[in-house]
C-alpha cells in the first residue's frame, strides 16, 4: 500500500512538470509562390480534436503542445504539410499549391453551391486570381475575354459606359437578350435609371469576391423565366475570423485617344470645295485650320480608391469597405465620381445550427455627361473656320447677324461648352439570409432570402444663355430634368436537404421552394422653352411587374463518379394574361468522373476526366413593356391637350395590346468534357451546345387598318444557336521561384432564323431593322428565314475595271431592267462566326506579368460614317454653309447621298480584329519576417493595340452598325495595393 501511495506521490510531483512541459506554438502560414499570408488554414496537432486557424494575416496561435508532436497545417488547394515540434517558439510554415485540390472549387449556382469537379452543367468560375487587370472599374471588365461563349462589348471610351453582354449569342429577336445579373444572391434588374451609367459599375470591383458564368438550360434553368440568355452570379467578399485586418487599393489613370476618324484636313476642304464648289460656296471658306476632333479631345485622367477592413471572431464575422473614383473621359467635360459602400457582416450560432448574414452595397454617382453629338459634329464641321470668333464668342453659322441658321451644323465646342447634361444616381442593394439546420435533422437547412434593389436617378441639364449667340429658335437658357426610380424586391424561402447514404455510398441533395420578386418603376420628364416660355411635362403611369415561382432541385451522386441534377420551375409573370401566365421549365444533366474508374485510377497523367451532358428549357418575358397583353389608355401631355373654350383637356389614346402573348421559350442541348492532365498542369473544357428558342417574341409591323399603332408584339418565329466552345490552360513552369501559365479559350457560334410565320390571321409583317443615319426613317439590317439575325439587307455596288465603286451604278441582280428595292440581297452579319482570348501570366519571386489578347473573325460592320459623310452633296450641300466630309469620298467620288448609296454592300466591310487588351507589371515588396503586410505596385495599360483591316474608328461594334463612336483611348494605369 505504501508502495502505490509512494507511486502516486510521485506522479503528482510531476504533474506541475508534464503541465509546463505544455508549449504554446506561434508562427505565420504562407504562400510558397507568392509570399503572401494565407487566412483560414486549420493548424493542429496529429490526432488531436482542437485546433486553430489563421486569422487575416496568416498568424495563428497554438496551445498545448507538446515536444515530439506532429503539427499538422492543411487548407483546400494546398498540400497539407506535417512538422515535428521540437520546442519551437514559432514556426512559419510555407504551403504548397495542390494542384488536384485547386480544381474544386465551389461554384455559386441557382440557391446553392456545388464543386466544380460535381458540377454537371456548363460553367465558369472566375476568383481574383483570374480577373483582368488594369483600369477595371465594373463587373464586365473584370471578365472580358475570359470565358468561352462570353461576348463583352463595351460601348465605346466613355467611362462608366454601359456593356453588350452575351453568352452564346443570345436567343432572341428584339426581346432582352441580356444574360440574368445574381448579386449575392438577388436577381437584379437589367438597365438602369436616368442619371446613372453602366449598372454593373455600382459594384465596386475591389469588393468582388468570384463571378460564376452559367451558360446551358441544365446551369440556368432554375431561374426560369429569366435564364434563357444564361447567368452571371456575383458573389462579394466576406470577412474571416481574426484581428482586424485592412486593406488599401488605389489607381491613377491617364487616358489618350490613339485614332480618330479620317476626315478632311483644312487643306484638303479648300481643294474640295475650289475643285466642286459653286461662287458662294467657295466664299464660305474661312481662313482657319481647325481640327475639331483635337479641339473636343484631351488627356484624361482619373482615380479610383478603396480602403476595407474585416475581422470577427469565431462565431462573427465581417468586412466594410467604401471606396471613391472619380474617372474623366476624353471627351472634354466627361466625368463621373463614384462612391461605394460595402458592408457584409455573417454570424453563426446555436452551435453552427443557425447562420444569419446580411449584405449590402450602395453606390452614389454623379455625372457630367458631356454632350456626345460633339463627336459627330467635329467631323463634319468646316474645319477653315475658327473655334471663336474675334469678340470671343463661338463660330456659329448664321443666315443674318440676328438670325441662326437651323439647317447648318453647331459649332461642336459649343456643344460642350455651352451645354450642360448632368446625372445623379443611387443604388442600394441588400439582403439577409438566414440558414437554419434543423437541430432534430441536420441535414435538413431551412433558407429565407429578403432581399432588395433600389435605384433612383435624376438626368437634368440647360443650355448657356449665348448659346448660338442667343439668337431665336437657337434653344438658348432651355431646361430639362428627368426623374426615374425603380424598385425591386425579393424573396426566397426553400428547404435544403443534403445527405449520404453510404450503404449505396450515394449523395442525395434535393431543394425545394418558392420565390416571390416584385418590380416596380415610376418616372417624370420635364421640359422648359425659355424664348417661349413654355413648360412641357410628360406623364408616366407608375408601372408594376411581378414574378412569382415554384422550383426543386435534386443531386445525386453516386459512389463519386455518376452525377445526377435534374430541376424544375414554374414560372408566372403578371405581363401576360391568365391563360397564359404561366410556364414550366425543366432540366436534365448526368456526368461520368471518368479518371475514378478502376481502369484509369492508375493513369498518371490523367489528373480529372469528366463527361457531360444536359438538356433544358429555360423563358423569356422581358420584351420592355410591362403591359403588353392588357388593353390600357395613355394620357396626353400639357403639348397636346384638346382646347374647348378656355379650357384645356385632356385626351386619352388607346396603346396596342396582344392578348394572345406567351412565353418565349429555349431548349438547349449541351455536351461538355472536363479535362486535366500531368497532375493538372493542362486544364480544359470542351463544350458543344445547340439552342432552338420557339415562339419568338418580336416587336414587327401589323398589317394594315390592324390594332392601334404600326407595330406591336407577337410571338412569331423560330431561331436556332448552335456552337462548339474550347477552353484550356497550361502551367509550362512551375517552381519555387518561377510560375509560367498560358490560358486562352475560342467559340465557334453560328445563329439562323428557321422559322418566321404565326398561326393567327392577319400574319404582320417582318420589320427592318438597324437604323442608320443618311436621310429618313432607313435601315441597312433585316430578319430573314435561313439566315443571321440581323443580316445586312444591301444593293450590289457595281465596280470600274480599276476596282473603284462606279457612283449610283449598281446591279440588277434579278435582271428585271431597273434597279430598286427587289434587287436587294443579304450580305454579311454583324455577328462573329468565331470569338477568341488568348492570356499569358509569368511570376518570378517578386515579379508578375500579365497580357491579354482578344479578338474576333467573321463579323462585318457597315461604316455609316463613310455612307454618310463621304459624298460631295454632304460637304456642298447649300450655298449657305459647309460641312465637312470623310477621306473617303476621294477615294469613290460619290457625288449624291441617295436609297441607294446609303444601301451599298460597299459599305459592308470587314470587322474581323485582334486586339491587346492589357498588359501588366507588377512588383511585390519584400516584407520583414512573420510579417502579414503586404505592399505592391502594379503599371498596367489597356486596348495597347488592333490588329485590323477594318477601315474605321474601330472594328469592335456592337450591333454592326459604326456612327459616331465614342473612341476608346489607350489608358495607362499605376496601381498601388496595401495590406496590413
Amino acid at each position: 500500500m505504501k508502495t502505490i501511495y509512494k507511486k502516486l506521490l510521485f506522479l503528482l510531483l510531476l504533474l506541475p512538470f508534464s503541465i509546463l512541459a505544455q508549449n504554446t506554438l506561434n508562427g505565420v502560414v504562407l504562400d510558397k509562390v507568392s509570399g503572401q499570408p494565407i487566412p483560414g488554414v486549420n493548424v493542429n496537432v496529429q490526432g488531436a480534436s482542437n485546433g486553430v486557424s489563421t486569422d487575416f494575416d496568416g498568424k495563428y496561435q497554438l496551445s498545448n503542445v507538446k515536444k515530439g508532436d506532429k503539427v499538422v497545417f492543411s487548407f483546400i488547394g494546398y498540400k497539407n504539410t506535417v512538422v515535428n515540434f521540437d520546442s519551437q517558439k514559432a514556426l512559419s510554415v510555407s504551403l504548397e499549391e495542390d494542384s488536384n485540390q485547386l480544381k474544386e472549387v465551389v461554384i455559386q449556382v441557382g440557391y446553392g453551391t456545388v464543386k466544380k469537379k460535381d458540377a454537371t452543367g456548363a460553367v465558369t468560375v472566375l476568383t481574383s486570381k483570374d480577373f483582368n487587370k488594369g483600369p477595371v472599374t465594373s463587373a464586365d471588365q473584370m471578365i472580358q475575354g475570359k470565358v468561352a461563349g462570353l461576348q463583352i462589348i463595351n460601348g465605346g471610351g466613355s467611362p462608366g459606359v454601359d456593356p453588350v453582354i452575351r453568352i452564346r449569342s443570345g436567343s432572341s429577336l428584339s426581346a432582352n437578350n441580356d444574360p440574368l445579373y445574381v448579386i449575392d444572391g438577388i436577381p437584379v434588374a437589367n438597365g438602369g435609371v436616368e442619371g446613372g451609367r453602366n449598372p454593373l459599375a455600382t459594384i465596386n470591383q475591389n469588393n468582388i469576391e468570384s463571378i460564376s458564368v452559367l451558360k446551358d438550360a441544365s446551369a440556368t434553368a432554375i431561374y426560369g423565366s429569366r435564364a434563357s440568355n444564361g447567368v452571371i452570379i456575383i458573389t462579394t467578399k466576406k470577412g474571416k475570423s481574426g484581428e482586424l485586418k485592412v486593406s488599401y487599393n488605389a489607381n491613377l489613370q491617364v487616358s489618350e485617344i490613339t485614332k480618330k476618324v479620317d476626315a478632311l484636313s483644312s487643306t484638303q476642304f479648300r481643294d474640295f470645295v475650289a475643285a466642286n464648289g459653286n461662287a458662294a460656296q467657295q466664299a464660305l471658306v474661312g481662313a482657319a485650320n481647325t481640327d475639331w476632333q483635337k479641339e473636343i479631345y484631351r488627356t484624361a485622367i482619373g482615380t479610383d480608391h478603396n480602403i476595407a477592413l474585416s475581422g470577427g471572431t469565431d462565431n462573427v464575422v465581417y468586412r466594410a469597405s467604401v471606396g471613391y473614383a472619380n474617372l474623366s473621359g476624353i471627351l472634354k467635360r466627361d466625368n463621373v465620381e463614384r462612391t461605394t459602400l460595402g458592408a457584409n457582416v455573417t454570424g453563426n450560432f446555436l452551435d453552427k445550427h443557425l447562420k444569419i448574414e446580411f449584405n449590402n452595397n450602395t453606390s452614389l454617382i454623379n455625372s457630367n455627361y458631356s454632350n456626345n453629338g460633339a463627336i459627330g459634329g467635329a467631323v463634319g464641321f468646316d474645319p477653315t473656320q475658327p473655334v471663336r470668333n474675334a469678340d470671343g464668342t463661338y463660330f456659329q453659322w448664321l443666315t443674318s447677324p440676328t438670325e441662326i441658321n437651323q439647317l447648318a451644323g453647331v459649332n461642336p465646342v459649343s456643344l460642350i461648352e455651352q451645354q450642360n447634361n448632368y446625372g445623379g444616381f443611387y443604388r442600394s442593394l441588400g439582403n439577409v439570409q438566414v440558414d437554419y439546420k434543423m437541430h432534430f435533422l441536420p441535414e435538413l437547412k431551412a433558407v429565407a432570402n429578403f432581399g432588395y434593389d433600389e435605384m433612383s436617378g435624376t438626368g437634368y441639364g440647360n443650355t448657356a444663355a449665348d448659346y448660338r449667340n442667343g439668337l431665336k429658335g437657337s434653344g438658348y437658357n432651355n431646361s430639362y430634368k428627368n426623374i426615374e426610380s425603380r424598385n425591386n424586391k425579393l424573396m426566397d424561402l426553400y428547404l435544403n436537404y443534403n445527405k449520404k447514404i453510404e450503404s449505396i455510398a450515394t449523395q442525395f441533395d434535393v431543394t425545394g421552394g418558392y420565390s416571390y420578386q416584385d418590380f416596380k418603376e415610376s418616372k417624370h420628364k420635364s421640359g422648359y422653352n425659355f424664348e417661349n416660355n413654355l413648360t412641357t411635362e410628360e406623364l408616366f403611369t407608375p408601372t408594376r411587374i411581378n414574378l412569382q415561382s415554384f422550383f426543386a432541385r435534386t443531386n445525386i451522386t453516386i459512389a463519386d463518379k455518376y452525377l445526377v441534377t435534374m430541376s424544375y420551375r414554374r414560372d408566372g409573370t403578371s405581363r401576360f394574361t391568365p391563360e397564359y401566365r404561366w410556364s414550366n421549365f425543366p432540366a436534365v444533366a448526368v456526368a461520368w468522373k471518368v479518371n475514378e474508374e478502376n481502369f484509369l485510377k492508375d493513369v498518371t497523367t490523367i489528373s480529372s476526366l469528366k463527361l457531360r451532358g444536359g438538356w433544358g428549357i429555360t423563358g423569356q418575358q422581358n420584351i420592355g413593356n410591362p403591359y403588353p397583353s392588357i388593353p390600357l389608355y395613355l394620357a396626353s401631355n400639357s403639348a397636346a391637350q384638346y382646347q374647348l373654350g378656355n379650357t384645356f383637356y385632356t385626351t386619352y389614346r388607346p396603346q396596342p395590346y396582344n392578348s394572345n402573348l406567351k412565353w418565349e421559350q429555349t431548349t438547349t442541348v449541351n455536351a461538355g468534357v472536363d479535362f486535366g492532365l500531368f497532375n493538372n498542369r493542362i486544364t480544359g473544357t470542351i463544350d458543344a451546345y445547340q439552342r432552338t428558342t420557339k415562339d419568338l417574341l418580336l416587336f414587327t409591323d401589323n398589317p394594315a387598318f390592324f390594332g392601334f399603332s404600326n407595330a406591336d408584339n407577337y410571338n412569331i418565329g423560330t431561331i436556332d444557336n448552335k456552337g462548339i466552345e474550347l477552353a484550356a490552360e497550361v502551367v509550362p513552369v512551375r517552381t519555387a521561384n518561377l510560375e509560367w501559365t498560358i490560358g486562352g479559350n475560342i467559340t465557334f457560334q453560328d445563329s439562323k432564323i428557321t422559322k418566321l410565320t404565326t398561326t393567327q390571321d392577319n400574319t404582320p409583317g417582318i420589320t427592318d431593322v438597324g437604323g442608320i443615319d443618311g436621310g429618313t426613317g432607313n435601315y441597312i439590317q433585316n430578319h430573314q428565314v435561313g439566315y443571321s439575325p440581323n443580316t445586312f439587307l444591301v444593293y450590289e455596288q457595281a465596280y470600274g475595271a480599276d476596282g473603284k465603286p462606279l457612283d449610283g451604278i449598281f446591279i440588277d441582280r434579278n435582271k428585271d431592267g431597273v434597279v430598286n428595292a427587289d434587287d436587294k440581297y443579304r450580305f454579311h452579319k454583324p455577328a462573329a462566326d468565331v470569338f477568341y482570348a488568348f492570356n499569358t501570366s509569368v511570376t518570378y519571386k517578386n515579379w508578375d506579368m500579365g497580357m491579354n489578347w482578344r479578338g474576333s473573325w467573321g463579323n462585318f460592320n457597315y461604316n455609316n460614317v463613310d455612307s454618310n459623310k463621304g459624298v460631295y452633296n454632304n460637304v456642298l450641300t447649300r450655298n449657305t454653309d459647309l460641312n465637312n466630309g470623310v477621306a473617303n469620298l476621294l477615294e469613290t467620288g460619290f457625288a449624291k447621298s441617295n436609297d441607294l448609296q446609303l444601301h451599298s454592300d460597299y459599305y459592308i466591310q470587314n470587322a474581323s480584329f485582334i486586339r491587346l487588351d492589357n498588359v501588366s507589371v507588377g512588383y511585390t515588396f519584400n516584407q520583414k519576417p512573420n510579417s502579414s503586410s503586404l505592399v505592391k505596385l502594379t503599371l498596367a495599360a489597356q486596348n495597347v493595340l488592333i490588329i485590323t483591316k477594318y477601315s474605321g474608328l474601330d472594328p469592335e461594334i456592337s450591333g454592326g452598325i459604326d456612327k459616331n463612336l465614342y473612341p476608346r483611348p489607350i489608358t495607362f494605369t499605376l496601381g498601388l495595393n496595401v495590406n496590413f
